[in-house]
């Protein structure tokens, strides 16, 4: 079902409009929010953990057989080079759904035995079921895997899902929907919408009184008006959102590989993860050697068409964003910053000069307490900075009002423990990035989000655990 409301689907690799999208009013998320009900209501709510997890299987099997549709839709949605998106959105969306298949063929409930009064004794046992109709609302940087990381989960423990893409990247939802149904997905159980958030889809399904759990990842202002929404109702929510993350770097690390790490953290998918790092802190004593190396990984990065193989580097995702990115370029410079290498946009020939790109840029010479260090860029960028001893390399990467991710390099196995027990974040990673285990707690502190993601944590959101007493008999 269409609306009159279309909006433009642009590529960002070269500015030119890729798809028309129809943009979903009040009327059809409340339809959507009706039909999940009805098949939590149907057949989908008297499915069995086994028969949740043989559909997930499905649907990871027909992503992997589309491979290279969802590979091209990804990548003429974000403008990210093949490569990426061919090794880590793509197979990561369908590795969700495995992922959670497992976890939920094997993942029980609690049971005690307890003593009673009259020596008879009781047996408590605990059982899972659906949360309801949870709405999904997902970001425009990793589309596919960030959607699937929700999804898969929450079909997983027996919800229906009302779900809303960005208005960026709209296209490998679409094509998710078709694979939901070619799966034996049963009509109602995933309902699709398009839209924007503010008098549009998002606020429609965060407000609708019939939505009975919201899980968002976005910006952490968009979380608090979320959360101030989801109030009626008394709705639970789960959010992952901000950050702005430090590394580390200690000298006894394995220097080059230190150096490989930093980089990829900093520009990896054009600085448009949520895990990137945007602060960087080095001992002294290797800081101007460790400097030069990083700007010479950025200055190797090749932004351009992204189906070139030589293409190392994406575009921004819009040009609002990338106005954004480099209005903070501007303010870094007002604040002192030097600019090691970057700071501006590249000059690039053919289709790509219509593109969003931006210089990958690394800065020194700004003080902690400048802007830069303190409001998160979601931009090819990181500030390096030095310290001395290991108290004030905490310190400086406590004071944030973000706590989602950081990273630590050294060479000590007890200096490693003692700092991960002092780092406020919820992930820190040793020697490390961007490493994962699906099974792990996923989420930050502070501004950054509230709830964990990943394995039982996921099904303890999605789900709804009811404890079963039974009085045992004279026996």
């Amino acid at each position: 079902m269409a609306t009159g409301n279309t909006f433009d689907d642009v590529n960002p690799a070269t500015g030119e409009v890729a798809a028309q999208v129809h943009e979903a009013d009040a009327a059809l998320v409340d339809e959507a929010v009706r039909a999940g009900h009805a098949a939590l209501a149907g057949e989908w709510g008297r499915t069995t953990a086994e028969d949740r997890a043989a559909v997930l299987d499905r649907i990871a099997a027909l992503i992997d057989l589309r491979a290279d549709d969802f590979i091209a839709a990804e990548v003429e949605d974000t403008g990210k080079p093949v490569a990426l998106a061919s090794s880590v959105d793509i197979p990561r969306g369908a590795a969700n759904f495995r992922a959670f298949a497992g976890m939920i063929r094997v993942h029980g409930g609690e049971m005690y035995e307890s003593a009673t009064a009259d020596g008879t004794g009781a047996l408590n046992y605990s059982i899972r079921r659906p949360l309801g109709v949870v709405g999904v609302i997902a970001p425009w940087n990793l589309p596919l895997l960030l959607l699937t990381w929700k999804l898969a989960p929450a079909l997983a423990c027996g919800n229906a899902v009302v779900a809303k893409p960005s208005e960026e990247t709209p296209a490998t939802a679409t094509l998710l929907a078709e694979v939901m149904d070619e799966a034996g997905v049963p009509a109602g159980v995933f309902n699709l919408v398009h839209g924007f958030g503010p008098g549009s889809a998002g606020e429609a399904i965060v407000t609708h009184p019939d939505i009975n759990g919201i899980t968002f990842t976005g910006e952490s202002r968009t979380g608090a008006t979320i959360m101030r929404q989801a109030a009626e109702g008394v709705r639970p929510v789960s959010f992952e959102l901000g950050g702005k993350n430090a590394a580390l770097v200690f000298d006894d690390c394995d220097f080059d590989k230190a150096v490989d790490g930093i980089a990829r953290a900093s520009f990896m998918n054009t600085g448009q993860v949520c895990l990137c790092t945007e602060r960087v802190y080095v001992q002294r004593g290797i800081f101007d050697r460790f400097v030069e190396a990083l700007a010479g990984k950025a200055r190797a990065l090749r932004p351009g068409d992204p189906h070139d193989a030589q293409t190392t580097l994406g575009p921004l995702i819009s040009a609002v964003h990338r106005r954004k990115v480099l209005s903070y370029f501007d303010l870094a410079r007002e604040e002192g910053a030097q600019v090691v290498t970057g700071g501006g946009v590249p000059e690039l020939e053919g289709a790509a000069a219509g593109g969003f790109f931006v210089e990958p840029t690394i800065w020194t010479g700004l003080p902690q307490s400048a802007r830069c260090l303190h409001e998160e860029v979601f931009g090819p960028i990181c500030h390096v900075m030095p310290f001395d001893t290991e108290d004030e390399a905490v310190a400086l990467a406590n004071d944030s009002a973000y706590g989602l991710a950081a990273s630590v390099w050294t060479g000590s196995l007890e200096r490693a423990h003692r700092v991960a027990g002092r780092v406020d974040v919820g992930l820190l990673w040793i020697n490390t990035w961007y490493l994962r285990d699906l099974r792990t707690p996923f989420g930050g502190t502070r501004l950054s989000g509230i709830g964990r993601e990943g394995g039982r944590h996921s099904l303890d959101f999605y789900s709804q655990t009811r404890n079963v007493c039974i009085k045992l008999g004279d026996g």
